[in-house]
């Protein structure tokens, strides 16, 4: 693909994530309000501190387990992205198998996806900035993998906001170097909030986790490619 196809799928890509969300998305979000009050407290803790868990270990690195491929810079970006693709579909399919035998459980071991889903995306977001090159031994790859994880799973506002900082990391990454991880969990739960407690009902949770996982793994996927390939696109001075 060349960079002329590259900057168009890009340039396509920004426009649907800043558009308003839909009529729906804004009914479901005023139904996640509702179903947030219904969640017991005991499910709000797990949550909140699977994410700090996780947001802590990506700062300090100490969940970095991807090794780092010596022949990556021989290859071209359609080369990285075959790989990619490879990577998106093997973790959809492990989070839909992880999804469904814990949403088969009910509500305890609905519970239990919560961090082991945390967790795939985090281990395929480490995967995917080896595959285009960054070493997440660095501490701003780090807080680049988090920023791409808020931005695919974040309401309007913030999304915006996120892509701005994504879209100018140059220019803004010395000022991330913390993360407010109560906005980033917020963010985060009210997005999944009322998939998460679909998955919890027994007879239906098996559906609902093995589909939301998958489409939250290529969502994810989708996203980390855009953010890579804007990126590439600044350093060539494209965008």
């Amino acid at each position: 693909m060349d960079d002329r196809k590259i900057l168009e799928e890009v340039t396509k890509w920004k426009l649907q994530l800043t558009k308003r969300s839909s009529m729906f998305q804004r009914f479901s979000k005023g139904a996640q309000n509702k179903v947030n009050n219904m969640i017991p407290e005991k499910v709000h803790t797990i949550m909140r501190e699977s994410i700090k868990k996780m947001v802590q270990a990506t700062l300090v690195g100490s969940n970095i387990t991807t090794k780092k491929r010596e022949d990556i810079s021989l290859l071209s970006l359609d080369e990285k992205e075959k790989l990619l693709m490879d990577k998106i579909d093997k973790y959809k399919r492990t989070a839909a198998v992880e999804g469904a035998g814990t949403g088969a459980g009910g509500i305890f071991l609905g519970l239990a996806d919560f961090p082991l889903l945390l967790s795939i995306k985090m281990k395929f977001l480490f995967e995917a900035a080896t595959i285009y090159g960054y070493n997440v031994k660095n501490y701003e790859e780090r807080i680049f993998i988090l920023y791409i994880f808020q931005l695919a799973f974040s309401g309007d506002e913030h999304r915006r906001a996120v892509l701005e900082t994504l879209e100018n990391w140059e220019l803004h990454k010395e000022e991330v170097k913390e993360l407010d991880w109560q906005v980033f969990q917020q963010e985060y739960r009210d997005y999944i909030d009322l998939i998460k407690m679909l998955q919890m009902i027994p007879g239906l949770g098996a559906i609902v986790g093995a589909y939301a996982n998958y489409n939250f793994l290529d969502h994810l996927g989708k996203t980390a490619m855009n953010c890579y390939r804007m990126r590439y696109l600044k350093e060539k001075n494209l965008l």
